[in-house]
């Protein structure tokens, strides 16, 4: 009996260790899980974005969402977290301080502030996933065009400058847009709305594509943009769900909600095509399910799942009617970043105010004009601020090298001019003639005439 009572209390201490150290196993799985299928979503992305372009641009298209992953994922652990998250003393409600600049104090046990039952570390490593997914966004409105040292250095800079203090506003204890009590949940406004706004002027200021008859091309690959949508979409379970920071009720309404919105918007989209153009493509189905999955995001966590299907209907009609209006404007963001991330966003927020429910997250608010006046007001800080801090990041960057391919690169593909490969080996022909956006379904291409190349 003795050494049976002594077996029980052996057995008992680690587990009355682990509770005195504040850190719940469950939390701590569902945050590191989560943070895995965040990181999914980049190369998802990459699978997503490479399948809209020509052939001959497919692989420093994907490029550009991969190296996000280095250059992105080094800044944030070098000083980007510090930033976004540790306490900035007099200045805390505009940016973080330098307190956790090199991970320093970022370790094992928790950060009551940021998330009590998980180590400190699996946060910081499950926001660093939307510091990397973040600028790899703004890259499909400048592809086929933008050179890789550019975007380097852009990225590099955007990240300190304008995503790090952007999430310490939404996100952080102290930011200024918390304490105004606006919601955002997993990221309709840290992520979507500011790499909408940075993408729409870097589409303005370096210019549409050379070459094109129209402003769009028809994607290479579809089944390409179709596995990456997949991607996304599994991976945006965690990055919705493991935004409740906790294995309980919430996460699994974010679970739910990340499941039901962009499937009414995939179905929303598909039947607005089949309607119009008597066919329902690949690539409409595939971008109704994200503008569904961005729309979701800043609610996730503060709607019933029943809303999460007028959420994505609606913005999927949004950006259906969005990605139409583009090309009527003269405007070359080449895969439609804004149309679907920057208005799918901005819906999403401004419904949260009005369909939020504190039966869903007691920590968030009802619904009423008052919240939608704050969503609004986030929405429209945001917009302004990436906007101008990109305007001038872009212009910065143009000093040191040019933005902007040369003009053979691009007629012969940035692959071999940037990446020095190609993504196929056989002779293809590029398709540009008679497209439109990739978004649209599309018609029989109009016959080229002999010697147009794209």
């Amino acid at each position: 009996m003795k050494k049976l009572l002594l077996f029980a209390v052996a057995a008992a201490l680690p587990a009355a260790a682990l509770a005195a150290d504040g850190i719940d196993t469950g939390d701590t799985a569902l945050v590191l899980v989560s943070a895995g299928l965040v990181m999914l979503m980049t190369p998802g992305l990459a699978f997503f974005y490479g399948g809209l372009v020509r052939s001959k641009n497919v692989v420093h298209t994907m490029n550009l969402s991969i190296v996000v992953m280095g250059i992105a994922g080094v800044i944030w652990a070098l000083v980007g977290y510090s930033l976004a998250f540790s306490p900035g003393g007099a200045l805390d409600k505009v940016v973080g301080g330098l307190g956790w600049i090199g991970l320093r104090g970022v370790g094992a046990a928790p950060e009551p502030s940021l998330a009590a039952t998980v180590p400190h570390s699996a946060f910081m490593l499950f926001q660093a996933m939307f510091a990397v997914i973040t600028p790899a966004l703004i890259s499909g409105a400048i592809v086929e065009r933008v050179r890789m040292k550019a975007y380097l250095l852009f990225v590099a800079l955007w990240s300190l400058v304008v995503y790090a203090p952007v999430a310490h506003w939404v996100w952080a204890p102290g930011g200024w847009l918390r304490g105004l009590g606006v919601l955002d949940f997993a990221g309709g406004t840290v992520v979507h709305i500011n790499a909408a706004a940075a993408a729409l002027v870097g589409a303005i200021l370096i210019g549409k594509r050379r070459g094109l008859r129209m402003p769009s091309v028809m994607p290479h690959n579809v089944p390409f943009a179709i596995l990456g949508m997949g991607l996304l979409w599994f991976g945006w379970l965690g990055f919705n769900g493991g935004s409740a920071l906790a294995a309980n009720g919430l996460a699994g309404t974010g679970f739910v909600n990340t499941f039901f919105a962009p499937a009414a918007a995939a179905l929303t989209w598909g039947l607005l095509e089949l309607f119009l153009y008597g066919k329902m493509s690949g690539v409409g189905l595939a971008s109704g399910a994200v503008a569904g999955m961005v729309a979701i995001t800043p609610a996730a966590g503060f709607i019933p799942p029943i809303s999460s299907l007028l959420m994505g209907g609606l913005a999927a009609l949004a950006s259906f009617g969005a990605v139409r209006l583009r090309p009527r404007l003269g405007l070359d963001d080449s895969l439609d970043v804004f149309a679907v991330h920057g208005v799918a966003a901005t819906l999403g927020a401004l419904l949260t105010g009005a369909l939020a429910s504190t039966a869903v997250n007691s920590a968030g608010a009802d619904g009423s004009l008052a919240l939608v006046g704050k969503q609004a007001v986030g929405v429209a800080v945001t917009l302004v601020y990436s906007g101008v801090v990109s305007f001038a990041l872009y212009k910065l960057v143009a000093l040191v090298t040019p933005l902007r391919a040369d003009e053979q690169d691009e007629w012969t593909g940035l692959d071999q001019a940037e990446a020095g490969e190609r993504g196929y080996i056989s002779t293809d022909l590029e398709s540009s003639a008679g497209a439109i956006s990739p978004h649209h379904a599309p018609p029989v291409p109009a016959p080229q005439p002999a010697g147009t190349t794209a």
